[in-house]
């Protein structure tokens, strides 16, 4: 009998913690309906705002005249590549880089004055492009474009040398020189791009699962910090030393209460996300659950801690903040974990979301996930988390 005695008075106080704050969350409904439709509002206004593919970079090519080559922009037209979009052809090089620095064009191509001559001469010569980005990752795609302008343009100077050759070879009396077309000559093979994948998704789609571990996580770090550094800073956490409540009690019963917030805020999302939006979701909807209540779990932990090591709301804020710039950039959803080195991979790899936005997007868009060994890792952040925080409560109450 005194162990069920015990075990009853436990799950009674743990109740009252989820009783607790669900209560003090359904006195502010305007809380809880932006915590429901604001992620949806903002991932639907991404959604319209964002077409997920860069604009054109406007080109200006330089042609000298003693070059030899046409001065025709619907020449150049056709043989841009794509991503590049020729919006004039100028002769003086000056005028040209007066229009790149005033960020007029983006892209400036030159033309060497003795191209053709160099070709057939068997020397190579150098297609100039000049641009003006401070951003690196503008400074790398207009790199990858000019290579493959480059490529376009090799082909097209492959193309007129053979038409000319075959011509004159046929005009000499080799009936069977023009047996090759020019244009099989000058690429000889072309690329078809098939892709494998079970859905072929649209930005929403793409983003949404990212989005939504990315708000459930900064949501219950948020959440659970400010309540209990409110309660420590208000005196309640004392009461708890005098009180038959446990360090561990405290521990569980604030993550279940905020669990059950969190939890149902999470199956609001999903659903607008699937039923509104038409994010695809192809996988178990149990496994999802499963990692969603994980992410949950973690993230709850991180927050309890944050709200343990802070001696004010402020700082509170600031350390749940601190947490999401980190996230956003470290955890796969602006850049791939790959990209980084170590040892800041395995940093990223510590912050649950990074795990959240891998197996959500997973198990939504693709219905299985490769990376089963990220689940137990997302387990072991929440079980190590927790019993951090169990710890450094425990002694926090033990003190008189």
């Amino acid at each position: 009998m005194t162990v069920l005695s015990t075990i009853a008075k436990s799950a009674t106080r743990l109740l009252s913690f989820v009783g607790r704050e669900v209560v003090e969350t359904a006195r502010r409904p305007g809380a809880l309906l932006s915590l429901v439709l604001g992620p949806f509002l903002v991932l639907a206004l991404f959604g319209a705002g964002y077409s997920g593919f860069k604009r054109p970079l406007q080109t200006l090519l330089v042609i000298p005249p003693e070059s030899g080559l046409p001065t025709d922009p619907a020449t150049y037209e056709q043989i841009a590549a794509a991503g590049i979009e020729v919006v004039g052809i100028v002769e003086d090089r000056a005028e040209a880089e007066d229009e790149l620095r005033g960020q007029r064009v983006d892209v400036v191509v030159i033309a060497p004055a003795d191209l053709q001559e160099r070709f057939r001469g068997g020397e190579q010569s150098v297609l100039g492009v000049e641009i003006d980005a401070v951003d690196p990752v503008e400074a790398n795609y207009a790199n990858f474009l000019a290579g493959t302008l480059a490529d376009e343009v090799n082909q097209e100077l492959i193309r007129r040398v053979v038409e000319e050759g075959e011509a004159q070879a046929a005009a000499e009396g080799f009936p069977d020189a023009n047996r090759i077309p020019p244009d099989v000559v000058a690429e000889p093979t072309r690329a078809e791009v098939t892709n494998l994948a079970s859905v072929q998704p649209n930005v929403v789609s793409y983003f949404g699962p990212a989005v939504l571990a990315l708000i459930l996580q900064h949501m219950a770090v948020t959440l659970i910090a400010l309540s209990v550094v409110r309660e420590r800073t208000t005196g309640i956490i004392d009461l708890f030393r005098i009180s038959p409540t446990s360090a561990w009690e405290v521990v569980v019963g604030k993550v279940a209460g905020f669990f059950v917030l969190c939890a149902a805020i999470a199956a609001v999302t999903v659903g607008l996300l699937v039923g509104v939006l038409g994010v695809p979701l192809l996988g178990d909807p149990a496994l999802l659950a499963g990692v969603i209540a994980l992410l949950i779990v973690a993230s709850l932990g991180l927050g309890l801690l944050i709200s343990i090591v802070s001696d004010s709301e402020r700082q509170a804020v600031q350390l749940s903040l601190l947490v999401l710039l980190g996230s956003v950039f470290f955890s796969g959803f602006v850049l791939p974990i790959e990209e980084f080195s170590e040892p800041v991979r395995s940093m990223a790899y510590a912050i649950p979301v990074t795990h959240g936005i891998r197996l959500t997007q997973d198990f939504m868009l693709r219905g299985w996930t490769d990376a089963v060994w990220e689940i137990y890792v997302l387990a072991a952040i929440a079980l190590v988390l927790l019993v951090a925080c169990w710890l450094l409560l425990r002694r926090s109450m033990s003190r008189a």
